[in-house]
């Protein structure tokens, strides 16, 4: 079911790089950020509501809540230069800069979760690396 999920994921990441790049015209680029995480923000409380997943809250630890609070931060952050990138460069080449963020969680994964790094992740990182160079030259 993971599998079917990620699938997902990445076409709906497709659409919100393409409906952005339009929507982005002639609009501030932290502005839009704004309404766009005001939409995910409805949504996101919406589903913890439609699941009752609210009665969760008084169970997180204070470090689930710190690395939560942290992970939002590096989240608006990405968020306000994506959309800076995109609103100042082409989609087609932006894109594929922003997904060399897979490079850098396997990369950080294997440094501080200490997850595996074998040499499939290794050629893995090379060719969306080269791929990644390939598109934006």
């Amino acid at each position: 079911m993971w599998l079917l999920y990620a699938a997902l994921s990445a076409v709906f990441a497709a659409l919100t790089s393409i409906l952005a790049k339009v929507g982005i015209e002639n609009v501030n680029s932290n502005l839009a950020t704004a309404i766009r995480t005001a939409v995910v923000l409805i949504m996101a409380w919406g589903m913890v509501f439609l699941t009752h997943a609210q009665s969760g809250l008084p169970e997180i630890s204070k470090k689930s809540w710190i690395f939560l609070i942290l992970s939002g931060i590096a989240t608006g952050v990405s968020w306000l230069c994506y959309y800076r990138a995109l609103q100042l460069g082409e989609a087609s080449k932006v894109v594929p800069i922003d997904k060399l963020s897979v490079v850098i969680t396997l990369i950080l994964a294997f440094i501080f979760l200490h997850e595996e790094f074998t040499a499939k992740s290794l050629i893995g990182c090379i060719l969306i690396g080269a791929g990644t160079l390939i598109m934006v030259i």
